[in-house]
C-alpha cells in the first residue's frame, strides 16, 4: 500500500486531527463543571468560543481567555530577542476576548523557564508593558517558574515559555457570539501585522529545516527590508482600540453581528467557530494584500495554497460580520479610529463553512 501523503503542517509535527480528538476527551470532562455554579460564577456559553463567560450578576459578564506565544518563542531564542513575546502574548488574549464583544481590562502571565536570565525577564516584560499600553490593560501579577528539566531552550539556559490569562467585562445582554448572523451579511477584515503567533512550527520547518536559512539572512532579493529574524518576530496586531470604538458607537444597534480572531487555522477554521446553524461564508481572494512573508513561505516551502490558508492568517487578523447595510458605516467608523478594513466576503446559505474562491 502507497504511503499516503502528509500536508506540511502534519510534517511539521502538528497533527490536528489528533489534537481534536483528545481535545473531546478533556472537554467532556471540564464540562461537567459547568453544573457547579448556577448563580454568580454561572458559565454562559459553551466549549468552542474565542472566550467565555461567567455571570456576576445585575447583567454583568465577567469574559476569561487563555493563550501563549507558542514556538514563536523558539525564533526569539534563535535570534536572542525577547522583547516582542510580551506584545504577541497580550494580543493573542485580548483579541479573543474582543470576539465576545468584551472590553479587556487586565491579564496575568506565566513564565516558564530554563534557567533565571534578568535580560530575558527585562525583554519580556518590556513587551507585555507595551502589549498593555496597546491594549489599555494593566497586568497586576503573574507567576515565574524555574523548570529547568522540562523546559529547553534552543542555546545555553535560553529555555522559556510565555502564557497569558486575560479577563474583561461584557454585559450579559450583549454578548457577541454570532447569533444574529444571517444569509447576505457581509464580512470584514482588518489586516494582519504579519503571521501574528501562529503556524511556527511549520515556519520553522520550511526555513530551518528544509532551506537551511539563517535567522540573520536579509529577506532583500524576496522584497523585504529585513532580516528573516525580525520579520518572523513583528509581533500580533492589538485590535483594542478600534474595535472597542465600533462596538461603544454602535451600542444600542448592536451592528457587529459577530467577530472572528483569526490565529491557527486561519480564515477557515475560525470564522465557522462563530456561524449558527444554516449560514457559511465565501470569501473572495484578491479583496486585500497578502503581505509578502506569507508568500516567501509558499515560494521557499513549496507549500499548495489551501494549505497556506489553512495554517496561517494569510494577511486578515480579525473579521467582523455586520449587515451589508451597516458595513459602510463600520468601515468608516474603523477609518477613523486608525484602522483599515475591508470586505473579503458574504454569509451564504450552507453548513458552517468558508469557501475561499
Amino acid at each position: 500500500m502507497g504511503r499516503s501523503k502528509q500536508a506540511p503542517y502534519a510534517r511539521a509535527g502538528v497533527d490536528a486531527d489528533r489534537a481534536g480528538s483528545a481535545l473531546k476527551d478533556l472537554t467532556a470532562l471540564l464540562r461537567e463543571t459547568f453544573a457547579f455554579r448556577k448563580a454568580i460564577g454561572r458559565v454562559m456559553l459553551p466549549f468552542g468560543y474565542f472566550a467565555n463567560v461567567i455571570a456576576l450578576g445585575k447583567n454583568l459578564g465577567l469574559a476569561l481567555s487563555t493563550d501563549g506565544v507558542g514556538t514563536k518563542i523558539l525564533v526569539a531564542q534563535m535570534l536572542g530577542r525577547f522583547d516582542t513575546i510580551g506584545i504577541d502574548c497580550v494580543a493573542m488574549n485580548v483579541n479573543d476576548l474582543l470576539c465576545v464583544g468584551a472590553e479587556p481590562l487586565a491579564l496575568v502571565d506565566y513564565v516558564a523557564v530554563q534557567s533565571p536570565n534578568r535580560r530575558m525577564f527585562l525583554e519580556i516584560g518590556k513587551g507585555l508593558h507595551e502589549g498593555a499600553r496597546r491594549a489599555r490593560i494593566t497586568i497586576p501579577g503573574g507567576e515565574i517558574a524555574q523548570l529547568r528539566e522540562m523546559i529547553r531552550g534552543v542555546h545555553r539556559d535560553d529555555g522559556c515559555d510565555l502564557v497569558g490569562t486575560c479577563v474583561g467585562i461584557v454585559p450579559l445582554d450583549r454578548i457577541i457570539i454570532g447569533q444574529r448572523i444571517r444569509p447576505k451579511d457581509v464580512v470584514l477584515g482588518l489586516r494582519s501585522s504579519g503571521i501574528h503567533s501562529n503556524g511556527f512550527s511549520l515556519v520553522r520547518k520550511v526555513f530551518f529545516d528544509k532551506a537551511k536559512m539563517k535567522v540573520t539572512k536579509k529577506l532583500t532579493k524576496y522584497g523585504l527590508d529585513a532580516t528573516l529574524g525580525e520579520a518572523l518576530l513583528t509581533p500580533t496586531k492589538i485590535y483594542v482600540k478600534p474595535i472597542l470604538k465600533v462596538l461603544q458607537k454602535h451600542t444600542s444597534k448592536n451592528i457587529i453581528k459577530g467577530m472572528a480572531h483569526i490565529t491557527g487555522g486561519g480564515l477557515y477554521d475560525n470564522i465557522p467557530r462563530i456561524l449558527p446553524d444554516g449560514c457559511a461564508v465565501q470569501v473572495q481572494r484578491g479583496l486585500w494584500e497578502i503581505p509578502r512573508i506569507f508568500n516567501i513561505i509558499q515560494d521557499v516551502g513549496d507549500v499548495e495554497d489551501k494549505e497556506m490558508f489553512h495554517v496561517f492568517n494569510m494577511g486578515i487578523g480579525m473579521t467582523l460580520v455586520v449587515a451589508r447595510h451597516d458595513a459602510k458605516a463600520v468601515l468608516r467608523d474603523l477609518e477613523m479610529a486608525k484602522e483599515h478594513g475591508v470586505i473579503i466576503g458574504e454569509v451564504v446559505k450552507g453548513n458552517k463553512f468558508v469557501h475561499i474562491m
